[in-house]
């Protein structure tokens, strides 16, 4: 059994540690909402690199919880069809790793959708700036329209004068 308390305390571990990150995630993300609706693009370049930096070591955090994930059910003998955190939740017997496990796993919860909802937030910006750009140009297209038309027409004349004078 002292092996179990490892590998639980190891997932714990690992679950902290993707809390962390994707804290820092909705951190950026709340900076993009800020350099979204002042329109500097310079600054969210560097921003971007930031995040996929944080991505980066994301994805590997969650290999790494996948995979001890796997180790506790393979050293229990355990099916391993449905290797979830909330399957674990239901076999583990010790009650104090057991709240401490469920509680990291809502706050894990709980920062994934936050920064899901600050992506959200980010998405319709970039949306309505995009609408925005949009609009503008449809305004100026009739504009563009008429300078077109108008040069047109004044070419016309132009070759139909030449032509009134030759004859």
């Amino acid at each position: 059994m002292g092996g179990s308390v490892v590998s639980i305390q190891s997932i714990y571990k690992t679950l902290e540690k993707l809390v962390i990150i994707h804290e820092e995630l909705c951190g950026v993300s709340k900076e993009k909402t800020d350099i979204l609706k002042k329109g500097s693009v310079e600054n969210f370049q560097h921003l971007l690199a930031k995040e996929r930096k944080y991505i980066k070591i994301l994805e590997q955090f969650e290999l790494k919880r996948q995979r001890e994930v796997e180790q506790w059910y393979a050293s229990h003998q355990l099916a391993t069809e449905e290797m979830t955190i909330t399957n674990m939740l239901q076999i583990i017997a010790n009650e104090v790793e057991k709240k401490k496990l469920e509680n990291i796993t809502i706050k894990l919860t709980n920062a994934i959708t936050q920064l899901k909802q600050q992506e959200q937030l980010n998405q319709d910006l970039i949306r309505q700036s995009m609408q925005f750009v949009h609009m503008s140009l449809e305004m100026l297209n009739p504009t563009i329209n008429q300078m077109n038309y108008g040069n047109k027409k004044v070419r016309e004349a132009e070759n139909r004068s030449v032509f009134d004078s030759q004859a």
